[in-house]
């Protein structure tokens, strides 16, 4: 099968989400017309960044009956989508989430595992946890979604590995950092190490969106990419401007690159589950001592 992915590296208006929507229904019509199958956008691409105290403010729940969503789930009609927002559940926490939206239904949504509260991020003061980490089923196969932070982490790429994702969607907000002699910024240079590494680990597709533009000081540089299991650079999206990105991916090269390396079918799941029991046992009795 070959699906046509459609990157949007879109700049947010902070707290503006009837702006922003306009923005991503825009670029939706784009995309449909250009014959894309799947659209994805960055993290907390409806409401922006820095939000602080306008959290509860821009907040919602991903549903029909929701003003913000119901124009995305009539546009993921035609063509499904990602997209980025804040999530408020029914004990009124907030989330950094994203959602699959496909044929008027929400599939999946993911809420952030990993918030960064360390540096120039504060995400922690302001939004909860997520909790779970799972792949799920779409039209074109199954695949899993990380944001920004978590795919930091190894674990949470690994968990949806072993969970079937044969295609990993990544959303960031990742700001510009490390300029220096080097052509790329060092913010890009290390993601794209990251992507690389995902993608030829565990024999899958890795496709990222991150956002561009300006908020409160900070610079977004965009640079969307997509890796075959290879870990072959499919397609690159522009720096530091808005733009569409378009590659077509033959998931058929799954089944190529797999034959040849047989790293799925050779993992010891059961050795890992039983390490890592034994690696918690021990944290946890040396610190009762």
């Amino acid at each position: 099968m070959k699906l046509k992915i459609a990157l949007a590296q879109i700049s947010t208006r902070l707290g503006n989400v009837q702006l922003n929507l306009e923005k991503h229904l825009a670029y939706l019509g784009e995309a449909h017309s250009k014959g894309a199958d799947l659209v994805v956008f960055p993290e907390l691409s409806l409401t922006g960044y820095g939000l602080q105290d306008l959290t509860p403010a821009v907040a919602c729940r991903p549903n029909a009956d929701d003003p913000l969503f119901r124009p995305l789930l009539a546009a993921s009609q035609q063509l499904d989508l990602v997209v980025g927002f804040v999530e408020e559940d029914v004990r009124n926490r907030f989330f950094i989430s994203s959602a699959y939206l496909s044929r008027g239904q929400v599939l999946h949504v993911h809420r952030k595992v990993y918030l960064p509260t360390y540096g120039m991020f504060d995400e922690g003061r302001f939004f909860a946890w997520g909790d779970s980490v799972r792949a799920f089923d779409t039209r074109f196969g199954r695949m899993g979604m990380l944001i920004c932070e978590d795919f930091w982490h190894a674990s949470p790429s690994y968990l949806l590995w072993l969970d079937g994702a044969d295609v990993m969607l990544f959303m960031s907000s990742s700001p510009s950092r490390g300029l220096g002699t080097a052509a790329q910024l060092g913010s890009a240079r290390w993601v794209n190490h990251i992507l690389r590494a995902y993608a030829s680990q565990y024999t899958s597709f890795v496709l990222h969106t991150n956002r561009v533009g300006f908020e409160d000081g900070l610079n977004f540089w965009g640079g969307a990419t997509v890796y075959d299991p290879n870990g072959d650079l499919l397609g690159e999206g522009p720096a530091l401007e808005e733009a569409l990105t378009l590659v077509n991916i033959d998931l058929n090269q799954l089944h190529r690159t797999r034959a040849r390396l047989p790293l799925l079918r050779d993992e010891r799941t059961a050795l890992v589950q039983r390490e890592l029991n034994r690696i918690l046992s021990d944290s946890s009795n040396s610190s009762g001592r």
